[in-house]
Order: structure tokens, then C-alpha cells, then sequence
């Protein structure tokens, strides 16, 4: 079970700032939710392999191909702004 002044220390760690209704409230949904995790800890799960993620997983990368890349003028060429064949941005360091 969790208790309204352990809600209150876990709203004063968040800096939250709850009414006496949101204390009550959220008591009882807390301590709702402990107790389904504790019906949760009654199954069985002996033969159960622990997983890092529900859904298996694979690597999904693909190989790297080196192929033509284009131009430098090219790509220069969609810039709004170029300075010394870079591309030119606004200083945004103040």
C-alpha cells in the first residue's frame, strides 16, 4: 500500500504542487496500481527467459556500399547562402 504522506513526498520531490482532492486521488490509483503489480509477482514465470524487449529483435542495418557521391558545386547549388564553397548559416552562439 502506498500512504497519502508518501504521495505528498513524491509531489514535493516532482515540485508539484497538489490539492487535497489530487492527494486523495492519486493515493488510491497508486495503490491500485501496486496491487495489480503484486498480483503481477504471483505468476509463474520460471520457465520464462528474460527479454530486454518484448518483440525479437534483429539488426536491422544494411550493409555500406560506397557509391558515386554528387558533386560539391551541385550540392552548393541548393544552398540559400555560401561563403569560401561552405555552406553559410547565421551565428547562433551569443
Amino acid at each position: 500500500m502506498i500512504t497519502k504522506k508518501e504521495v505528498e513526498y513524491v509531489a514535493r520531490l516532482a515540485r508539484l504542487k497538489l490539492s487535497e482532492e489530487e492527494k486523495e486521488k492519486y493515493t488510491k490509483q497508486l495503490a491500485d496500481i501496486l496491487k495489480y503489480i503484486n498480483k503481477l509477482n504471483e505468476l509463474d514465470t520460471e520457465k520464462v527467459e528474460p527479454t530486454s524487449h518484448v518483440l525479437r529483435l534483429s539488426n536491422v542495418f544494411r550493409e555500406d556500399k560506397v557509391r558515386p557521391s554528387l558533386k560539391q558545386e551541385e550540392i552548393l547549388a541548393n544552398a540559400p547562402e555560401v561563403e569560401s564553397n561552405h555552406f553559410k548559416v547565421k551565428k547562433i552562439i551569443e
